[in-house]
């Protein structure tokens, strides 16, 4: 992994040609599941999730906030799907997810990962093991800010509408998305 990636977690993720819609590129709804496979891989499949147990009751999709770059067709490279956690709260992080192919991102969504209790299936409060394990992938002044504030209640941040559709056309930021691991 490339130092730009160091605090990313990134899975590689085929696209499949049943992914593909009428209008010739993946469809929308199939670039959500990008973002949950690559966040289910990081909580649940990740060495160190495992190892140490941690998430033992899962977690909840609390908030996705989405936005679609640029039109993405099925190809034969795999897609990156780059995680890294911007926020932690008490009981949730927020983890920002770029879906991309070099040297494009195509998808940038916010989530709002929330860690579930089992009995009650409400949230809990993470463990002090989670906060550490999440904080690996914050850059380093989000995660000195993380580890300082334990106690913080809620994962702040701006809401951004989801948008429909995608692609160079009609973006409002109009240029080609580059790939990243981070829009902070």
């Amino acid at each position: 992994m490339s130092a730009v990636y160091a605090r990313a977690h990134v899975l590689s993720c085929p696209t499949r040609w049943s992914d593909v819609d009428e209008n010739g590129h993946i469809n929308n709804a199939r670039l959500v599941g990008y973002i949950q496979e690559g966040i289910y891989d990081l909580f649940c499949h990740h060495a160190t999730a495992v190892r140490e147990s941690l998430f033992p009751s899962g977690f909840i999709i609390a908030r996705h906030e989405i936005d679609y770059l640029e039109q993405l067709h099925h190809g034969p490279d795999p897609l990156s799907v780059r995680l890294t956690v911007e926020r932690l709260g008490r009981s949730s992080a927020q983890v920002e997810v770029n879906v991309c192919r070099e040297p494009l991102t195509f998808m940038r969504a916010r989530t709002v990962v929330v860690a579930r209790d089992r009995e009650s299936g409400r949230s809990r409060k993470l463990s002090e093991n989670e906060r550490r394990f999440l904080s690996a992938y914050m850059t380093d002044t989000a995660r000195g800010d993380a580890l300082a504030v334990p106690g913080q209640a809620t994962v702040p941040g701006p809401r951004l509408a989801a948008r429909s559709g995608g692609g160079a056309v009609g973006s409002p930021r109009g240029a080609r998305r580059r790939c990243r691991a981070s829009a902070g």
